[in-house]
Formats: C-alpha cells, structure tokens, sequence
C-alpha cells in the first residue's frame, strides 16, 4: 500500500482486510489528535494542517513492527501447544530416565 502522497510504502498487512480500514483508522486518530491539540493550543492547525498530521502518522506506524490481534491471538495458540508438548515430553523423559 502506498502513502498518501505516494513517497513511500507501507508493510502488507499481516491478515489481510481493506486497507481502507486502516487508512480511516489512521485519519481518526489523526482528527483526535488534531482535536486535542486544537484544544490545547487552538492556532496549532495552521502550523500542522490535518493532511501532514496524517502523513507522518502514517509514516510512523509503517516503522513499527505491529501484529494484528488475530495474528497475536494464533501465535499464542501456537505458544501454548508448543509448552503442553514440551512439557509432555518432559515427562516421558523424566519417565524414561527412571
């Protein structure tokens, strides 16, 4: 997926689903943000207007290594058979060892 501006691109997304998801994702928190700064400082917009807001937003979360909460619940799945098998075999080397 490309930026906004199309200077860069994006990681593919983990499980799939619209990128528009994302991207309406991204312009909400952009608008809280704007809403908050506003609040805190009412001329910031005119220093930071929504669209950059949103481009460096963007460009920040690209950077971080995130996992969508489906791939995070399927690797702790995995995670725990993983233990319940070691901890099986654990025990029937314990029992070999005897």
């Amino acid at each position: 997926m490309r930026d906004t501006k199309g200077k860069g691109t994006l990681p593919p997304r983990i499980s799939g689903g619209p990128a528009e998801d994302e991207d309406d994702m991204i312009k909400d928190l952009a608008q809280r943000l704007l809403d908050e700064l506003h609040t805190q400082a009412p001329h910031a917009e005119q220093f930071l207007p929504k669209r950059e807001l949103h481009i460096a937003l963007q460009a920040a979360l690209a950077r971080l290594d995130l996992v969508t909460r489906e791939e995070f619940d399927a690797q702790t799945a995995v995670l725990q058979r993983t233990r319940q098998k070691l901890e099986a075999l654990e025990q029937e080397l314990a029992r070999l060892e005897q």
